[in-house]
């Protein structure tokens, strides 16, 4: 079928990817029923949520290979006009586009010059990156003038995922091309069929949900902290190399800062662990004194859906197509992926 025979659409799964995938969709006039398992007015329980809503092709790339890479910088170009496209219809979504910064401290600096060693000999021709010495660091981010070495990723950035998670809702709620029904956990998924409901299109959306209809899907988990911080002036994320994590510093409005993100094999979603906790607060600390009188103001733990190459996947059937694995990438590849997804038709 044709994207444009397309006139009814349902989709299993309200997540990250259910909801870029239902914009997309009601642009194009095409009517959609979204089933979310969770129930109205709860907090979200999908990883898009809990997710620090990284763009961050170059600093992942060692974990990519170039196809990923574009895959991530056409997700870069696809957000603004995502949201421009919401702002226009009243539900506005920061997304920032500053660069980011990749720095270590004096015990991690051979790790840092490995690790962008590696990215250098993998990133693609035409892309360049910054060696930032202090003075340099000084115009980006001038309170993190004493460290010494740092690198400025370029075009690198941030959408606010409790924002976008919020606003979404509210659009697709409101449109009168959606039906989005609250606390339904899908029963049954098939060709163009939903449950009981019959669409010209089917599209299983699920993460973790779909793990009985795909045998090789796991959960990963993943931890983060929200601090406000007022004292903290940074204005683009920040990532530190740590010997055992990828740690994200990430400025949102009013003082606020996701720092994330714990990466271990486990589909636990319990609170986060003293240790974590230790590592992750302290790792913040260390890059900037005025995190010591930062505020808590939430921890949260989620499952990342990934495949067994941990690489995301879209399987095209006769009226149905499964999206899932998008790992720790959600944010970074979901509206490429949509693209491509909906370009196969």
């Amino acid at each position: 079928m044709n994207l444009d025979g397309l006139k009814t659409v349902g989709i299993a799964g309200a997540g990250l990817v259910g909801r870029v995938l239902a914009l997309n969709l009601i642009q194009r006039d095409i009517q959609v029923t979204l089933f979310e398992r969770d129930k109205a007015d709860t907090v979200p329980n999908a990883a898009g949520y809990t997710a620090a809503g990284m763009l961050a092709p170059y600093a992942e790339l060692e974990l990519m290979d170039a196809e990923l890479f574009q895959l991530g910088m056409r997700s870069i170009e696809l957000w603004p006009g995502l949201v421009d496209w919401m702002a226009a219809q009243g539900y506005p979504v920061d997304l920032q586009q500053r660069g980011s910064l990749i720095l270590a401290h004096q015990n991690d600096r051979a790790d840092l010059q490995h690790f962008m060693r590696q990215l250098l000999h993998k990133l693609p021709a035409g892309y360049q990156l910054e060696a930032l010495n202090n003075q340099r660091i000084s115009e980006l981010e001038p309170e993190l003038a004493h460290h010494h070495q740092a690198w400025w990723l370029p075009n690198e950035g941030q959408v606010d995922s409790t924002q976008f998670f919020a606003q979404s809702e509210t659009l697709l709620k409101n449109h009168p091309l959606v039906t989005w029904r609250d606390n339904t956990e899908v029963k049954q998924l098939s060709s163009r069929q939903i449950d009981e409901q019959t669409f010209d299109w089917a599209f299983d959306c699920r993460g973790l949900g779909a793990k009985t209809d795909i045998k090789d899907l796991r959960g990963v988990r993943g931890e983060v902290f929200w601090l406000d911080a007022p004292e903290v002036k940074l204005s683009r994320p920040v990532r530190l190399m740590h010997p055992r994590y990828r740690i994200y510093i990430v400025p949102r409005a009013n003082g606020r800062y996701v720092i994330g993100a714990s990466e271990i094999e486990s589909e636990d979603r319990s609170p986060m662990s003293v240790r974590s906790s230790l590592e992750l607060l302290s790792a913040v600390y260390s890059v900037h004194p005025g995190f010591a009188e930062a505020r808590i103001v939430n921890q949260l733990t989620n499952c990342r859906p990934a495949l067994g190459d941990n690489l995301p996947r879209i399987e095209q059937l006769d009226g149905l197509t499964r999206i899932n694995g998008l790992y720790r990438h959600g944010y970074l590849f979901s509206p490429a992926i949509i693209e491509k997804a909906l370009g196969a038709f």
